[in-house]
């Protein structure tokens, strides 16, 4: 991994039941590796933003704050009551603070999809983006991220339309389409995609990796917790 290259999608053990490392770990792991600069994107919450600026401080690391969080298809006030239609109630989108008020504008938005759009999820809305999008740079998150999710239903006129509403929200230097590639089949087929809308659109575009543990050796750990969360086996070796 080059050393200049900064990990933007991050989750530690504050994704609960998804991210497997701690703070500290995913901290020492950057600056062993030579980095000098890594972002904190736990899902819908900000817990560990403090405890992450602290340590990144004393480490020499330069901290981002951000957050994954969960959009609502539609209104956060929304209750579908029929919620096993194909149809997702929520989106993921990567907020990573810029300035002390684009920080201030992220914990508000997390703090709101608690007290006003939690419904299994804690959904904030595109009324609230463009209402608390100052200081804030936005990604357009992994697959479970609204733009490819409409790219690869075939939906190009509202791909299209939804990176113009996000851009205009953000600014246009302050939304970014991401790419990722994990093996992943449905990444493989979205990322010509995604690049070919960020080129027609004139839109930036940034690499991530969907980081949910700091080691390799990790990964067993991080799939247990997963399957826990999800209710799900872990599958038995066949050796």
């Amino acid at each position: 991994m080059p050393q200049d290259f900064v990990h933007l999608h991050v989750h530690s053990d504050y994704s609960l039941l998804d991210g497997a490392s701690s703070i500290k770990k995913l901290i020492s792991t950057a600056k062993n590796l030579g980095q000098t600069a890594l972002a904190l994107t736990d899902h819908g919450n900000m817990f560990a933003a403090l405890r992450f600026f602290r340590e990144c401080k004393a480490q020499g690391i330069k901290p981002v704050i951000g957050c994954e969080v969960y959009v609502a298809n539609g209104s956060r006030f929304g209750k579908p009551e029929n919620t096993n239609t194909g149809v997702r109630k929520y989106f993921h989108l990567i907020l990573l603070a810029e300035t002390e008020i684009g920080y201030r504008n992220l914990m508000v938005l997390c703090s709101k999809g608690y007290t006003e759009g939690m419904y299994y999820k804690p959904r904030i809305d595109e009324e609230l983006l463009t209402q608390y999008s100052e200081g804030l740079i936005c990604l357009s998150a992994c697959l479970a991220g609204e733009l490819p999710s409409l790219l690869l239903q075939g939906k190009q006129a509202e791909a299209e339309a939804h990176v113009r509403r996000y851009r205009s929200i953000f600014g246009i230097n302050n939304y970014f389409i991401e790419l990722q590639k994990h093996g992943i089949a449905d990444e493989e087929k979205a990322a010509p995609m995604l690049i070919e809308m960020a080129r027609k659109l004139g839109v930036p575009m940034v690499v991530t990796n969907d980081a949910h543990y700091a080691e390799q050796k990790d990964a067993v750990a991080q799939d247990i917790l997963l399957c826990i969360g999800t209710k799900k086996t872990v599958p038995t070796p066949t050796a």
